[in-house]
């Protein structure tokens, strides 16, 4: 649990991961998720020992709304810094989680879109995730939800896209390409 990049010699553990082989014989395909604050420091190292896919959860482009999501005391900027220097080490392709709550952020959905997709041109993967109820902790209420078919109805009034299928056996997420070739989310 808590952010992976907070540990010290996380690459060393990487690196002892990356050596271990599956059942085929295969290196593992290994990936980490982490909320980017730490990413321009690491990336390289991480990717170097071994990491081959990162995931980075962003709520907003803004930093208030960012903020009151995730109650963190860094910027936007450090995580879209972490990002590049993700894509830079070959981490890749960089798959961005948004969580999105209705009347909290709903309102990110499009500005995320559009700068993921002019920024990255398809490198990044921009995923829509159903704000859920975790437990006591995050105050959940299903008015606070907003579905994905309104997200993607959001994104299909502004760009062409048509769904795509499964990248692998037992894949649950909803996957959208947008028509002109600017990625996918």
């Amino acid at each position: 649990g808590g952010e992976p990049t907070l540990r010290k010699h996380l690459d060393v553990l990487v690196g002892m991961l990356a050596e271990l082989r599956g059942a085929d014989g295969e290196p593992l395909d290994l990936t980490l998720t982490s909320n980017g604050s730490l990413l321009k420091k690491k990336a390289k190292a991480l990717a170097e020992a071994g990491l081959k896919r990162i995931t980075v959860s962003l709520d907003a482009l803004d930093d208030a709304i960012f903020q009151r999501m995730n109650d963190v005391g860094f910027p936007v900027a450090d995580v879209l810094a972490g990002i590049d220097a993700a894509l830079a080490a070959g981490l890749a392709p960089v798959k961005v989680n948004m969580v999105v709550k209705r009347g909290t952020n709903d309102g990110e959905i499009l500005p995320m879109a559009r700068w993921f997709r002019e920024h990255y041109g398809g490198a990044v993967v921009l995923r829509f995730i159903e704000y859920m109820d975790v437990g006591e902790t995050n105050g959940w209420r299903m008015d606070h939800v907003l579905p994905s078919r309104e997200v993607i109805e959001r994104i299909a009034s502004v760009y062409a896209v048509e769904p795509i299928e499964a990248q692998a056996e037992g894949e649950t997420a909803e996957r959208w390409r947008y028509l002109d070739g600017g990625g996918e989310v």
